[in-house]
């Protein structure tokens, strides 16, 4: 039996650090050690819920529900997921992040159980709508970057605002700060702009390195 719980935790662990591996490789808020605690954690959960109190049951007249635990981790994830999502200027990051965290809590409770190709299929399903999806979609997906740059006065900043709108970037938010000493006069801008995947930061150099005076800080 424990050979059994051994393979079962391992198991959990290895698919649970594949999902995270693709987060980890697309900078995401939770990673390869995280996605791989989950799983593992939510493995033993469920272990435990089915095994832990078999010695009660030698009592008499005592009964338990072996999915009671099980179900208290799907909500309990759900602190560790809403931890990954993150408001910042009208833009909301980390959904994705969440809902991966959240099936990787299923896919460890089903290695718990022993329901080891129910818990690798969702595994390769998860791997396939997070990274197979966007090569074959990629008109259908997003990317929210942050741009930095200097500019030297507001109908620059305009004028390379619709540029960016020509070129479908949606610019969400922007803010513009004037500091004469530290910037030699021109004004720092930062933008958040939303742009589908096939377009580069190249793109946006380019469309910026279009007008004289501007200074590319930074593109994240």
């Amino acid at each position: 039996m424990m050979w059994s719980f051994f393979l079962r935790l391992m198991a959990a662990t290895a698919m649970g650090a594949a999902i995270g591996l693709e987060r980890e490789y697309h900078a995401k808020e939770a990673g390869v050690r995280t996605h791989l605690l989950v799983a593992l954690g939510s493995c033993l959960f469920m272990i435990l819920s089915i095994y832990g109190f078999d010695i009660m049951l030698d009592r008499g007249h005592v009964s338990f529900d072996p999915s009671r635990i099980a179900s208290q981790v799907v909500t309990g994830i759900g602190f560790i997921g809403a931890g990954t999502i993150i408001l910042q200027k009208q833009m909301v990051r980390g959904l994705t992040t969440a809902a991966g965290l959240w099936v990787t809590a299923a896919i460890g409770l089903a290695c718990g159980n022993g329901m080891y190709v129910m818990a690798l299929v969702t595994t390769v399903i998860v791997l396939v709508s997070l990274g197979v999806i966007n090569v074959f979609l990629p008109g259908l997906s997003q990317k929210d970057r942050q741009v930095t740059f200097l500019v030297t006065d507001y109908q620059v900043l305009t004028e390379i605002l619709e540029n960016l709108r020509k070129e479908k970037i949606s610019v969400m938010n922007y803010e513009m700060h004037k500091d004469a000493d530290e910037n030699n006069g021109k004004m720092l801008v930062s933008l958040e702009i939303r742009m589908k995947r096939y377009n580069s930061v190249n793109e946006i150099r380019s469309i910026l390195r279009n007008f004289e005076n501007v200074e590319i800080m930074t593109i994240v």
